[in-house]
């Protein structure tokens, strides 16, 4: 697999006629906040610093567009659940959110990513059963894998599948941005969803 991507950073999007030309297809990565978005970008694209990471949760405010070998784009999504933020602005994220998903045409799917350390949360299982119900493509991805024990890893995505997936056949990849594990599989999930030529 490739170990790393001519990756650009396009355009910050805090509406949605901001949004780039639909002439690429995307991928688009949401999670909530502090989950490990910009990590996993980073990873993915085998970048150290395409995506600032911060430890504060709620960095990312707008809908942020990356260029990819000049073929596809993955678009970071701003986290969702982060309470420390006014009901408008939550609001507008939401809207932006909404907007996106719902009507981007080049959209091929989404990365949604997980904290492996927990049971998802209701605000996780939502969007689980937003993207079941509209029938967007998704690749699940539990994020922080080094931080589990051993038997744990061994278990988790036969453990995740069965209690929170059933019903649908979305690959389940397990990564450790730190560790660099899972990346390939990772790699192999996203060329099948774009399923670019």
């Amino acid at each position: 697999m490739k170990t790393q991507f001519q990756t650009t950073y396009v355009l910050s999007a805090v509406k949605p006629d901001h949004f780039p030309p639909p002439n690429l297809s995307e991928l688009a990565l949401s999670g909530r906040s502090n989950v490990g978005k910009s990590s996993l970008l980073n990873f993915l694209v085998g970048h150290s610093s395409m995506a600032k990471v911060s430890k504060t949760p709620g960095k990312t405010r707008a809908i942020n567009f990356f260029e990819v070998d000049s073929r596809w784009r993955l678009v970071d999504l701003p986290g969702y659940g982060y309470a420390r933020l006014s009901k408008g602005e939550i609001d507008a994220w939401k809207t932006l959110i909404d907007t996106y998903l719902r009507n981007r045409e080049c959209l091929k799917g989404v990365i949604q990513l997980i904290d492996s350390r927990h049971p998802p949360l209701e605000s996780d299982l939502k969007m689980i059963d937003w993207l079941m119900d509209t029938n967007i493509p998704a690749i699940l991805v539990l994020t922080k894998v080094d931080k589990l024990g051993k038997n744990q890893q061994r278990s988790l995505l036969h453990t995740f599948r069965k209690e929170w997936l059933s019903g649908v056949d979305w690959p389940v990849v397990a990564t450790s941005a730190l560790e660099k594990t899972g990346r390939n599989e990772l790699l192999e999930a996203v060329e099948k969803t774009l399923n670019l030529p």
